[in-house]
């Protein structure tokens, strides 16, 4: 039976280079994303074995959409497709939950790979990330923890993006009493307390490009 895979990226032309590539091998592409509110859509619909989610996506990067995944398709694993290397990227995508760590720049050679290897349970990076990577997620040592929650990180991009609260709502599934809360709680813990300076806060710590 074939491997069945949700794909998500805002970048057409990476979704065709990615589907041609893991269809090649017999992989079934079962839907295909372009912004994070989409893919959970798709997942909560398909349970795909597999969700390869790019990092930085519209209306939810991929840590925000792994952060649904285990409450939305608990038997879906997740592969983050991203253009960074560098290694706390890494490790704040295996501690968000995903099973693997692909660069955009290794795909065709990474893909298959990763997609066989974290269907199999295992975990997978890309050869040019750090092994040191992977061997302290696994003793889940010297790992260091992430500032916010996956919710707040979520409601950090959203409202960045210049949504309101009442989309913020919309997206994450939540009341509008619920988003406003989360969006106090996170101006709160950051003390920030204007919409521009959380903006800058997430282009600093990498949650949207500026």
């Amino acid at each position: 039976m074939a491997i069945r895979v949700v794909l998500a990226d805002d970048h057409l032309l990476v979704r065709q280079g990615v589907r041609l590539l893991l269809e090649n091998e017999k992989i079934e592409v079962v839907g295909e994303a372009s912004d994070g509110h989409e893919a959970i859509a798709l997942i909560r619909e398909l349970r795909p074995a597999i969700a390869i989610l790019d990092l930085e996506m519209p209306r939810l990067g991929g840590l925000g959409v792994l952060a649904e995944v285990p409450r939305i398709s608990p038997n879906t694993r997740s592969i983050i497709l991203t253009r960074h290397m560098e290694e706390p990227y890494a490790i704040e995508a295996l501690r968000a939950g995903a099973r693997g760590y692909v660069l955009k720049t290794q795909a065709g050679q990474d893909m298959v790979a990763a997609v066989h290897h974290v269907h199999c349970g295992e975990v997978y990076l890309s050869p040019k990330i750090s092994k040191a990577v992977l061997e302290a997620y696994l003793a889940r040592t010297d790992l260091p923890k992430m500032s916010l929650t996956p919710r707040e990180r979520q409601v950090l991009q959203l409202v960045s993006e210049g949504h309101s609260t009442k989309e913020v709502a919309e997206v994450l599934g939540i009341s509008v009493k619920t988003a406003d809360t989360h969006r106090t709680k996170l101006m709160e813990k950051l003390d920030i307390h204007q919409t521009a300076g959380l903006v800058r806060y997430a282009i600093r710590s990498g949650v949207i490009e500026p």
